[in-house]
């Protein structure tokens, strides 16, 4: 495989399909990151789930249930676009891909190992979380890979509607008593830096994203796509009448852009190793989830080999 030749046909716009012949590092790259993705959708309905029996209003309710669902399906997108790079040597099935997150080699979006502690952390959730994720999400349409970019059309759409449910709960609740607003004052501070933090490590300690640009998976980089966050969201902010939690954000006249303070760096390397307030819970949670419905799985699959020997 001529990788000169490969990289001048992506780097040109043009898409690549799963029986395309593909560098392996390429192919391994895509793997890594689409089922990371999809890990970030399942592990993500998480911390949301735990407040379905608590929403404050059947509309609520309803709403939080479809988002849920929705995010079930965009895992289900993005683990058959993995799977369509399965070649007998990379191992890109879902139930290997599904495992390596399971035992800990694969990891998910940092931002599901913290707590969801109260109904604006719902919101918050939705207005930060599902706002930073369509800021890398929308650049992802354009990406090389034909599956991934198609997926995640549906996905982008989806979540732009989840994004303004969440904006939506907190200016309820922003427009509500003195302390319905101290609890988007603190949902902010919980998911401010955690959000900040989703678009990973900055450019110049990130070993994968120049690759990954370079074969025109990301488009931009993650300290230029936090960047365009900050400057989007601080606005959204001051309308809600909330204060972003650094004191270092101020407006740079000179750049045109939000000059913001340093992330919190040594919590995000705990939590991927581990150690965030939630990792075991929530790898504890899809481990008994899956021992506990193995026997649908199995159910499914003795189904189809019987209708098959019926059809024969």
């Amino acid at each position: 495989m001529d990788t000169e030749k490969f990289l001048q046909y992506v780097q040109a716009e043009n898409k690549v399909e799963p029986k395309d012949m593909m560098p392996e590092d390429y192919r391994k790259l895509l793997v890594r990151q689409i089922s990371q993705h999809a890990h970030s959708e399942v592990v993500g309905m998480l911390p949301e789930a735990n407040w379905i029996t608590r929403a404050p209003s059947l509309r609520r309710k309803m709403a939080l249930l479809a988002k849920i669902q929705d995010e079930a399906g965009h895992g289900l997108y993005l683990y058959a676009a993995t799977e369509t790079l399965n070649n007998g040597e990379i191992a890109a099935d879902r139930d290997s891909t599904y495992n390596d997150m399971l035992s800990g080699k694969a990891k998910y979006s940092s931002i599901f190992n913290y707590p969801a502690l109260s109904w604006a952390d719902i919101g918050a959730i939705g207005w930060l979380v599902d706002g930073a994720a369509i800021m890398n999400q929308v650049m992802l349409m354009g990406n090389s890979y034909g599956p991934y970019s198609r997926a995640m059309l549906r996905i982008c759409k989806e979540e732009s509607f989840h994004q303004r449910q969440g904006y939506e709960i907190l200016m309820t609740l922003c427009r509500g008593t003195k302390e319905q607003k101290q609890l988007a004052q603190d949902a902010l501070d919980r998911f401010w830096w955690p959000a900040l933090m989703m678009f990973g490590p900055n450019d110049d300690a990130s070993p994968n994203s120049q690759k990954s640009m370079n074969y025109r998976v990301k488009r931009e980089s993650n300290d230029s796509l936090r960047q365009r966050f900050v400057d989007v969201t601080v606005p959204q902010a001051e309308f809600l009448g909330l204060k972003i939690p650094d004191k270092n954000l101020k407006w740079n006249e000179e750049t045109g852009h939000y000059d913001f303070g340093d992330l919190p760096w040594d919590e995000f390397n705990e939590i991927l190793k581990g150690n965030g307030p939630c990792n075991k819970k929530r790898l504890e949670t899809k481990r008994k989830a899956q021992a506990e419905n193995a026997w649908v799985k199995e159910a499914a699959i003795a189904y189809a080999s019987k209708v098959k020997e019926l059809t024969k």
